[in-house]
């Protein structure tokens, strides 16, 4: 004899899978979409095309922008986590805690350089993407704030650190500029530790 229940359970199971199979598949599709091209060049038939499904499809899975791209952001930044700063208050002296963090800023911008190149250009462009990108700017600004502040916080300080950690620091200096990491941190310290007076 069938059992009905567990026949419509497994059913259920397997539908839900299924559809969380394609959305993982529609999320990873948009994400490498994004790196190479850019969100505002990421068209709904490309995301599909590359997915396998239907247009549809996407749209049934995620029916704004801002639901895609929170779903892609999401995905993206649980593979590549931000450095974490907490281990750099163990690091005497600010200067010395600033090269440190730098260190590590710039060897992750390194590594998700396409990415963020390309969402900050379109952040300009689309709500969307501003709202998605904004996890960079609230960590940018937290990280900026906990390093000024062992030099004293003053504005002019907290805008120079700001400056150095910025993704766009990098790129101007390293990314294009190709200055070798080390002497670019160097050069953000010193530049920081003037705006204090100490040098």
């Amino acid at each position: 004899m069938v059992d009905e229940k567990a026949t419509r359970k497994y059913e259920l199971r397997k539908r839900a899978d299924d559809m969380e199979e394609t959305r993982r598949r529609i999320t990873e599709a948009t994400v490498a979409l994004h790196g190479s091209v850019g969100p505002a060049r990421t068209t709904v038939a490309a995301i599909a095309e590359a997915a396998g499904v239907q247009r549809h499809t996407v749209y049934r899975h995620f029916p704004t922008d801002d639901d895609l791209f929170t779903a892609c952001s999401t995905h993206f930044w649980a593979l590549n986590p931000w450095p974490d700063p907490d281990h750099w208050d163990e690091v005497a002296g600010p200067g010395e805690r600033l090269a440190v963090a730098l260190g590590e800023l710039y060897a992750f911008y390194a590594s998700v350089e396409a990415m963020m190149t390309n969402v900050l250009r379109d952040a300009d462009l689309l709500t969307s993407v501003y709202r998605s990108a904004q996890s960079y700017f609230d960590y940018a600004d937290g990280v900026a704030l906990r390093l000024a502040t062992a030099f004293g916080a003053r504005e002019l300080t907290v805008a120079a650190v700001r400056h150095a950690v910025d993704f766009r620091t990098w790129e101007s200096l390293i990314g294009r500029g190709g200055i070798d990491p080390a002497a670019a941190a160097a050069l953000m310290v010193s530049m920081v530790e003037s705006s204090t007076g100490q040098r």
